[in-house]
């Protein structure tokens, strides 16, 4: 096989890696952090209220039954007030966190359709309250990394939702190499929300960050160690109330290092806490617990 072939394939492969790592981490965060507080500013109160009660639900089958009637919603509001950077937001937020929950594992076509439409809502959002990102979220990297110093203090909702639905995007289209290489600028753009605030939406930024240390084994460039404390800090943040933290904690760091006592333990404590510990957090509390029940029966096959 011809070499720079064979290199582009692996590389590809490690992307995936790195994307199905955090796919769950980005639907719970984009689907919770901000929603709120975005649609009542956009819509009447009671798309507020519904929004807050999907967040409590314990019921996924539920979530994945209802949640297109609100995706409908949402594009008839953005027909209504396209240039409105708060309903492009909440509009992304509930495009992406459907399309990475329940739809890139069962409908790949139909998830690079949704996934282009929550980039395309988050792209104009940030594009309308930054020139420098309109400008360069289309070059180079080189010429790209002009935009981080134009994010400031208070940008975090944006530049989190930007990052989501930029990686829902890049999973989706994953046999795109140049789709896949944009990875660089998600991750450049999730080291400025660490920059901004380590502490948003429960420490989420820590969480891709180790994503992104443990593509690879240490033998071969990862950096298990660097991930384990971005990991853990992670769940110090969150008081371990975030049971996603733990999940990926067990199943990236844990398994690539082969430490079975820690996954399991990790994998147990989800189990046993309550998914209603914050109750904004039952819906992707649910979700990790039913993670973590999957990877505890395949782990006598992996270890």
């Amino acid at each position: 096989m011809d070499q720079a072939l064979f290199g582009k394939s692996r590389k590809i492969k490690v992307m995936k890696s790195f994307l199905g790592g955090i796919s769950l981490l980005f639907f719970v965060c984009v689907a919770c952090a901000g929603c709120k507080s975005m649609i009542r500013s956009a819509t009447q109160p009671m798309i507020d209220n519904l929004s807050a009660s999907i967040m409590k639900q314990n019921d996924l089958d539920l979530v994945k039954d209802g949640a297109p009637a609100f995706l409908l919603i949402i594009d008839g509001m953005v027909q209504g007030s396209p240039d409105d950077p708060q309903i492009l937001m909440a509009a992304a937020q509930m495009y992406s966190a459907y399309v990475s929950a329940f739809v890139l594992d069962e409908n790949p076509e139909r998830a690079k359709l949704m996934s282009q439409k929550a980039r395309h809502y988050a792209f104009s959002a940030m594009s309308l309250k930054n020139e420098t990102f309109a400008r360069v979220h289309d070059k180079p990297f080189v010429k790209f990394v002009e935009v981080v110093p134009t994010i400031k203090k208070g940008d975090e909702e944006l530049l989190f939702l930007v990052i989501s639905t930029w990686a829902s995007y890049i999973q989706a289209h994953s046999g795109n190499w140049d789709n896949v290489a944009d990875i660089a600028k998600v991750e450049v753009l999730t080291k400025r929300l660490l920059e901004l605030d380590e502490t948003y939406y429960y420490g989420s930024a820590h969480l891709v960050l180790g994503v992104l240390k443990t593509l690879l084994p240490a033998a071969l460039g990862g950096k298990p160690e660097e991930a384990k404390v971005h990991f853990e800090r992670a769940i110090e943040i969150s008081e371990g109330r975030f049971l996603q933290a733990k999940v990926i904690y067990a199943s990236r760091y844990a398994r690539l290092t082969f430490n079975r006592e820690l996954h399991d333990k990790l994998l147990r404590e989800v189990l046993e806490t309550p998914a209603d510990v914050i109750p904004e957090l039952t819906l992707v509390n649910t979700m990790a617990k039913k993670q973590a029940e999957k990877l505890l029966a395949e782990a006598d096959e992996y270890f």
